[in-house]
């Protein structure tokens, strides 16, 4: 791996990977796709253009646009692609499916077919543990488990998986797949609950759970998720699939109340409002296999909150423009007319 394609890059995860492998691999070079929609921002990657200026590259595209992933595998002479490109907020897949099955699931596809028609690139798929749907009682998802998506979000991404594993299989595509559990950490986009639910306390405004706030979810810091990515890359059964998180699950509830409790704000934020359409009440996965590879996480779900609340704390610079135009748009889309249920 000398030449890595990381399309997505300007986005949440995929601007920490950057970050990661630039840093730690002094020989790589290593160039951004992405067509810089709503949740990708160069401002992502604007000490990443300073600091390491040899040994990267920025390309202005779309991945359904096949004549361009072409020309940027040929004209920058990569060797491996790792996909975050996607559509990804579940909330958004409910409003607006059409964009998540185009970018999701064809842009995967076309993604695989210039890496097959490039030579068999190593590829690497990144997805997500909505991919098994709703977790019953105590088990935890297994990467052989049958997917089981309940949101457009989640069928599109468990789609491209199944492409992903077809064209290992047909063409000897060298493939691999990372599903996350629910990353946190620096320049993730607000409207994810975690840096949503931040700035609106530091602007005392109120947090709005869905339903209860019972829901159980795995929240892994997003360095974590890139230093297994990173692993997978080196060390990886091509073919496989491996899960990434934490290994343990907390209520939004929880999360929530660690999130005030960093901020020094009080309960009375917390609104419960009505619950999202299709909500799964439990995520959790089974992380055993890639531990095996030697991957161990850094953070515990507290010090992934934690560490996240004052990442946001500390770059307003970065947000809050964010927190007008298009973003108040959707916010009133959302949680304008929902029903509030209860509040502390």
């Amino acid at each position: 791996m000398r030449h890595l394609l990381v399309t997505g890059g300007a986005g949440f995860i995929g601007s920490n990977f950057v970050r990661w492998m630039l840093t730690h691999y002094t020989d790589l070079r290593v160039v951004v796709y992405d067509k810089l929609t709503y949740a990708g921002r160069l401002e992502n990657l604007q000490d990443v253009a300073q600091q390491f200026a040899g040994r990267y590259a920025f390309v202005r595209g779309d991945i359904c646009d096949a004549d361009a992933v072409a020309a940027a595998l040929r004209d920058h002479a990569i060797d491996t692609i790792v996909n975050f490109a996607a559509e990804t907020h579940v909330d958004r897949s409910i409003m607006d499916p059409d964009a998540f099955i185009r970018t999701d699931v064809y842009g995967t596809y076309v993604l695989l077919e210039a890496a097959r028609q490039a030579g068999n690139l190593r590829y690497h798929q990144i997805s997500t543990d909505e991919v098994y749907g709703h977790i019953e009682g105590d088990h935890r998802s297994k990467e052989t488990d049958i997917l089981a998506p309940r949101s457009p979000y989640a069928a599109s991404k468990a789609g491209a998986d199944h492409l992903v594993n077809a064209y290992h299989i047909t063409y000897g595509l060298p493939t691999t797949i990372s599903r996350g559990a629910n990353n946190i950490g620096p320049y993730q986009y607000p409207e994810k609950v975690v840096p949503l639910f931040v700035t609106n306390a530091l602007n005392d405004e109120p947090l709005p759970v869905y339903g209860d706030g019972q829901q159980r979810r795995d929240y892994e810091y997003v360095l974590d998720h890139c230093q297994a990515i990173d692993l997978i890359l080196r060390k990886g059964v091509l073919g496989e699939t491996y899960n990434v998180g934490s290994g343990t699950e907390i209520t939004n509830l929880e999360m929530v109340e660690i999130l005030l409790d960093e901020l020094g704000k009080p309960r009375s934020l917390i609104r419960h409002v009505e619950d999202r359409l299709g909500h799964d009440r439990r995520y959790c996965l089974d992380v055993s296999k890639i531990m095996a590879l030697g991957w161990e996480p850094d953070y515990n779900h507290e010090e992934a909150i934690r560490a996240t609340v004052r990442w946001y704390v500390a770059n307003r610079w970065w947000w809050e423009p964010i927190r007008s135009g298009e973003f108040k748009e959707y916010y009133a889309r959302v949680y304008g007319n929902r029903k509030v249920l209860s509040q502390p």
